[in-house]
């Protein structure tokens, strides 16, 4: 079970390499930005495949703190607060 100070962040397949096949980490409560360094940190490669270079989250990831999507939220400076669900989405196109 997660502590009050703890985030459990669900993983899409096309990431899992880099989470050795976990479906679900767990990272600290702050902001998005300081759980997606901490997870970079334990799993290295992984902020490069959500952020740009610059830092700002890639045009067709999705990323969602407890079902609200954190672009109409406060982007990566978003709160999120221990005992929430982030879920990382890549975005599906086609037709």
């Amino acid at each position: 079970m997660p502590n009050d100070a703890e985030v459990r962040v669900r993983v899409p397949g096309p990431l899992r390499t880099l989470t050795r096949g976990e479906g679900e980490v767990r990272g600290p409560a702050g902001t998005l930005r300081g759980l997606i360094d901490h997870l970079d940190g334990a799993y290295p490669g992984l902020k490069a495949r959500i952020c740009e270079p610059d830092g700002t989250l890639r045009r067709f990831v999705n990323v969602f703190v407890d079902e609200e999507d954190v672009r109409f939220l406060q982007g990566l400076d978003t709160e999120v607060r221990g005992g929430a669900r982030v879920s990382i989405l890549p975005a599906v196109a086609g037709g």
